[in-house]
């Protein structure tokens, strides 16, 4: 390959801080229980006690996830009384999860 060429990729690849955080951003959807908790936010917002029941799961091990979810800005939190009602932080993570299943998927 010619040295301009390598040359002209490099020039377009995002500086490491921005790949360092794409990988930290796809390590947090490595983990099954968090996707399932994203796939559950896709479907409704819910409370981290509803998150529990439907996972079968304790609430201070949901609520432990929630935290790296919403660390990673894939989640966030709504104040509704003495509870806090969880849902995807914007579109982007939908469309990354709908991408990220059709591509098992075929």
């Amino acid at each position: 390959m010619a040295e301009d060429t390598k040359q002209a990729i490099r020039n377009k690849l995002p500086d490491d801080d921005v790949i360092y955080s794409l990988a930290e951003l796809f390590k947090v959807f490595g983990d099954p229980t968090r996707a399932k908790i994203l796939q559950c936010l896709q479907i409704r917002d819910l409370y981290v006690g509803e998150i529990a029941d439907i996972l079968d799961m304790s609430i201070s091990a949901v609520s432990h996830q929630l935290r790296v979810l919403r660390t990673a800005k894939l989640v966030k939190g709504t104040k509704e009384g003495k509870e806090v009602k969880y849902s995807l932080d914007d579109d982007h993570v939908t469309k990354i999860l709908e991408y990220g299943l059709t591509h098992v998927n075929e």
